[in-house]
């Protein structure tokens, strides 16, 4: 089955007692047991949904595992993977990564005896030295939030299983359209559902995908045991938003590329990071390993200062300024001030994230539109 027709059919079934096309919104806490124990499959809400069911086993299809469980926020999603590690663990990361993962990874689990490790992950080098017997974990994001770095997931597969690590994507920014972490051979593939999957900017939501079931075990035990549950409604809301994946990403990378392209050759703008490159780092990787380049990009002005920044992004009038992405609109941030706040500014700068950076989630808009108002803002 192709990636379309699963976008609209897996994991979907006419509801039995009426015959609709849509997934009900189970809207309820729990439910009746003729006997206990006799509860078919379902018995409170927080354990299983149907709804949620058929939003898992739909995620799951999309990215090629076998197994899926949603959460109620990208970042309980990467909760209960942290949690599958132990005190002495060593987890091994990008040197770029999202603010909020970083932020969970040093202040909340480093308290617990987890010791985190940040390399460059476009040199694999910098990953075979920085893995040791105590890795457990090599946790990679690619396109990198906001670099748009491209990391080769099977080399970096093959690297974690020289010490017996597992090795987890973030897949958030390519999508299970544009990349499926689980056939390169990756154990875990991880998203905000709340991005490009979910769509419309009217979600927050996370998903752990594997075709490993003790790791699936794990992870559901953990599910229901924290209790990040996603509710029926959200859930419904992501199943819908699903149907239109594959056409919404067409338009996105479609017009990110023209967007990238302009940017790169206004006098205004100093650097212009975006996979479609041919002299992007790792273009090569990228054109092997995803289907397009994505509708995400960050670039830099010549003058490079915060102010100047700032003052481009209050002139944007169909850009709107937020933080998130992946919706149909387009959306502009300043990560050193949103989005990776949280990391210290010479990290931020050790790893390409200047004061002017500006990150654009391009959405699905008339791109005409688009180009209009960056000139209007750049000037």
């Amino acid at each position: 089955m192709k990636f379309g027709t699963k976008a609209i059919h897996a994991g979907q079934e006419p509801d039995p007692s009426t015959g609709a096309i849509m997934t009900p919104i189970y809207q309820t806490s729990t439910f009746v047991q003729a006997s206990p124990g006799d509860h078919k499959g379902y018995e409170y809400a927080r354990t299983q949904n149907p709804t949620r069911t058929a939003l898992e086993a739909n995620i799951a299809a999309l990215e090629g595992a076998k197994f899926g469980r949603c959460f109620s926020s990208g970042m309980g999603a990467t909760d209960a993977i942290l949690k599958l590690f132990e005190p002495g663990d060593e987890i091994v990361s990008t040197n770029d990564l999202y603010g909020g993962t970083y932020r969970m990874f040093t202040k909340i689990y480093a308290k617990y005896g987890i010791k985190f490790r940040f390399v460059d992950m476009k040199d694999l080098d910098a990953v075979k030295s920085a893995v040791n017997e105590n890795t457990k974990l090599v946790w990679v994001e690619t396109p990198t939030n906001p670099m748009m770095s491209i990391v080769d997931i099977e080399a970096i597969v093959d690297i974690a299983k020289s010490v017996n690590a597992k090795t987890v994507v973030d897949n958030t920014f390519a999508s299970p359209y544009l990349q499926n972490p689980i056939a390169l051979g990756a154990d875990i593939v991880m998203h905000s559902v709340t991005k490009y999957i979910s769509g419309h900017s009217d979600v927050v939501m996370g998903f752990v995908g594997t075709s490993d079931p003790t790791i699936d075990e794990q992870i559901g035990f953990m599910q229901n045991s924290a209790g990040a549950v996603p509710g029926p409604q959200d859930c419904f809301l992501v199943l819908r938003g699903i149907k239109t994946l594959h056409v919404r990403m067409d338009r996105h990378c479609d017009n990110g590329e023209k967007i990238a392209h302009y940017l790169r050759d206004h006098d205004k703008v100093k650097n212009v990071f975006w996979p479609g490159f041919s002299d992007h780092p790792n273009h090569d990787v990228a054109k092997k390993q995803m289907k397009k380049f994505g509708g995400m990009l960050s670039f830099a002005l010549k003058d490079d200062s915060q102010d100047a920044a700032f003052r481009l992004l209050e002139k944007l009038r169909v850009f709107s300024l937020a933080e998130s992405l992946g919706g149909v609109e387009s959306l502009a941030g300043h990560p050193a001030s949103m989005t990776h706040a949280s990391i210290p500014r010479e990290q931020r700068l050790e790893a390409g994230l200047t004061d002017s950076l500006i990150r654009l989630s391009v959405g699905i808009e008339d791109v005409d539109d688009l180009l209009r108002d960056l000139e209007e803002a750049i000037g």
